[in-house]
């Protein structure tokens, strides 16, 4: 695992919305040297209440614009890259590859196992990150440690788990998960993230509590995505919400 200190790293969002937006301004504010965003979508107003980086005037824009705009405007001197499409079987490795770490900040649990099997396939390391209603969670995906396929091993069927517009989301709660990927991802750049233990520590937040735990995630023996010698294929899963 490649470890760089903030000023000379490269990092790679995927995703601007309700968890690319603290986490990176979170990044940026700690100095993170180079960060990439990658996202399709465009501003729509119900994005405005918890993607902070975008403004009314934004909407219609491309994402990845709006949050680079809104991320020079408070840090002129940092350096933002955008890349307008998603992160597929076509450029996921070498985005990958280009980059020291890599925060997932996407919809949709398919997308989000691919994510991870690309980061065992390149060996480089990325922290997941979810929201839905209530619920946040958060975890690191690093060489030597468990993936997300031995948390959830395969994807729920669509009709199994509701849309962000049929559940909804509490907007601090993207805000606080976007921040706590951001820390895991800044504790990982210093070297503070273990590679070789064989497990993980799910970090799951409850918005209704106000209260956190701590869950520990083994690596599985005979885990697929571990296993995964090389890019898997992008998963065609249609939209499901914008965070």
């Amino acid at each position: 695992m490649r470890v760089r200190n903030g000023v000379s790293a490269r990092v790679l969002v995927v995703g601007a919305g309700g968890l690319g937006c603290p986490a990176s301004l979170a990044l940026a504010r700690a100095g993170v040297g180079q960060l990439t965003l990658v996202d399709p979508d465009r501003v729509d107003v119900t994005n405005l209440h918890r993607q902070l980086w975008h403004r009314p005037s934004d909407v219609g824009r491309h994402k990845v614009e709006s949050a680079a705009d809104g991320l020079r405007r408070a840090f002129p001197a940092s350096r933002v890259e955008t890349l307008v499409g998603r992160v597929d079987a076509d450029n996921a490795a070498a985005l990958f590859q280009a980059h020291d770490a890599v925060v997932d900040a996407t919809d949709g649990t398919a997308t989000k196992l691919f994510l991870s099997d690309v980061a065992v396939a390149t060996r480089v390391p990325l922290v997941y990150g979810g929201v839905l209603r209530m619920q946040g969670q958060a975890m690191r995906v690093v060489p030597g440690g468990p993936c997300l396929r031995c948390l959830y091993e395969e994807a729920p069927s669509p009709d199994a788990v509701p849309t962000c517009a049929q559940a909804g989301v509490l907007g601090p709660m993207a805000g606080l998960v976007g921040a706590l990927q951001a820390a895991l991802l800044l504790e990982c750049l210093e070297g503070g993230a273990s590679d070789t233990s064989g497990e993980a520590v799910l970090h799951v937040l409850d918005g209704a509590t106000l209260r956190g735990r701590q869950v520990r995630v083994r690596r599985v023996p005979d885990c697929e995505g571990c296993a995964r010698p090389r890019t898997p294929v992008f998963p065609e899963e249609s939209e499901r919400c914008t965070r």
